[in-house]
């Protein structure tokens, strides 16, 4: 499985092939980061209306 990389600013966890399918800098993206947050259903998760999560996705919990 290819590493996945954390955007610096909505820590969004993609892989490489996903960032630039999307056509996205990766320069925005880090690859030190811990933790991760599966958000499945945003709408009624209480964990994605605390972390400010709007869209289902997986995210890291802290990126450097």
């Amino acid at each position: 499985m290819a590493k996945k990389l954390a955007n610096k600013v909505n820590k969004e966890l993609l892989s490489e092939q996903d960032i630039k399918e999307k056509g996205l800098n990766k320069k925005d993206f880090s690859a030190s980061w811990n933790g991760r947050i599966n958000i499945l259903n945003p709408e009624k998760s209480l964990i994605a209306e605390k972390t400010h999560m709007a869209k289902e996705g997986e995210y890291a919990i802290k990126v450097r």
